[in-house]
């Protein structure tokens, strides 16, 4: 049976885009980025950094002790934790870890549950320091990533400047793989920079001007991806957001299948919603190349996605499903099927068009993952050549999957919580 014209398209036209947009920021890269000198603070400016915290005994302690290690003055350092109505320890370890931090300007909100965004925007609102950080209450600072991060506050249009992100002692696969994500993601996120097209500031220890912050609004209280929607708002009004990959901050990822989908579910749900908010900036020049290149990347990824796995599954599983029903008229007699069975394979038969495009995406990405590797001080090997593997020709598909899982609760209305 031909396939049809109209999945022949469709098929077509996700390997163009996806090598259109490979081959974009691979261009991007061997563009040689302008060499800066590395930038040292001449004065420490007051800061301000608010954890919200939301059931948090596992984690809050280690997060905050982090940040009493931070080589900054202390009388230049304002610590918020808001406790988003947690129903666990957080309340009574903050607490403790105050009083046992008499040195330090620590002070705790306890609030009903109302999301991270209400909580940002209260640690806001008491905040008094010249810059304001958001630290998700799962992640540890290392201890010199403010003197790195705050000298790139270069002029008055950066509103905001990011760490790099690892993910912290992977244990098991899905942990592994995670963090190769997150390392070629930051990798990007940097080329990204290049041309401010930086659509993400994440909860661990993005740098914002407050007076900025404010200017805007504050954070989104009732989107489920506040950090996303902030990014796209401040693109909006045409700021600038710098990645960096000096500055390292690592966060725990989750370490199953349901952590990662349930993560994962919310962010994209997030940025479809969040795309279409701002859908007036998709493709228009007034936003430069945010505007022509990352907004529509933004939609285009999960339908591409979507549109390779599912076909990837029927072209994969239809030799199967179609020998399972012609069973049916052999009584399921499967061993005459086997004694009789003929490898039926020609090389004519190939799609060596499909092929050439596997092959192209398949090599700058693992020239982008040794690169990313090499940038940002880590080993490709580090956790072994099955995780590697694994994150090359597996990794794709778990997120396809749940790219359509996300399809199906649109479809059905499903209603998403944070």
């Amino acid at each position: 049976m031909p396939i049809p014209i109209y999945v022949k398209i469709a098929l077509w036209t996700c390997y163009l885009l996806s090598l259109f947009f490979a081959i974009f920021w691979f261009l991007v890269l061997l563009d040689k980025e302008t060499k800066t000198k590395t930038r040292k603070l001449k004065k420490h400016p007051s800061v301000s950094i608010v954890v919200p915290a939301y059931n948090e005994e596992k984690n809050i302690k280690t997060t905050l002790t982090s940040l009493t290690k931070l080589d900054y003055p202390k009388n230049k350092l304002e610590i918020i934790i808001v406790n988003d109505g947690s129903i666990d320890a957080t309340k009574n370890l903050v607490e403790k870890f105050i009083a046992r931090h008499k040195g330090y300007d620590i002070k705790l909100i306890n609030k009903k549950n109302e999301g991270k965004g209400a909580a940002l925007n209260d640690g806001l609102a008491m905040s008094k320091g010249e810059f304001f950080i958001c630290l998700d209450a799962d992640s540890i600072v290392t201890k010199d990533a403010l003197e790195k991060i705050l000298p790139h506050f270069t002029d008055d249009n950066i509103a905001v400047v990011l760490p790099l992100l690892k993910v912290d002692k992977p244990k098991n696969l899905w942990q592994r793989m995670q963090w190769l994500e997150y390392i070629v993601n930051m990798f990007y996120k940097k080329l990204m920079s290049r041309l401010n097209c930086v659509h993400v500031a994440p909860g661990p220890f993005s740098v914002y001007r407050k007076d900025v912050l404010k200017k805007i609004g504050g954070f989104d209280e009732d989107n489920i991806t506040e950090d996303l929607e902030i990014t796209l708002r401040l693109q909006s009004k045409n700021y600038r957001i710098v990645q960096l990959l000096e500055a390292e901050v690592f966060t725990i990822a989750p370490k199953t299948f349901k952590e990662l989908y349930k993560q994962r579910n919310r962010w994209y749900k997030g940025s479809i919603i969040n795309a279409f908010r701002y859908r007036h900036m998709m493709l228009n020049r007034k936003y430069g190349d945010f505007g022509v290149i990352q907004m529509p990347t933004i939609i285009v990824s999960g339908i591409i996605a979507i549109v390779l796995v599912m076909s990837l599954l029927y072209y994969g599983l239809k030799p199967y499903v179609k020998a399972a029903y012609n069973s049916i008229f052999i009584d399921f007699d499967f061993y005459t099927l086997i004694k009789t069975f003929k490898l039926d394979f020609n090389l004519l038969d190939l799609n060596y068009t499909a092929i050439l495009v596997a092959v192209i995406m398949l090599t700058i990405s693992v020239f982008i993952l040794r690169k990313s590797h090499f940038e940002t001080r880590e080993r490709a090997y580090k956790h072994g050549l099955f995780s590697l593997i694994s994150y090359l020709f597996f990794y794709f598909l778990v997120m396809g999957f749940i790219w359509i899982g996300i399809m199906l609760d649109f479809a059905f209305g499903k209603k998403q919580k944070w």
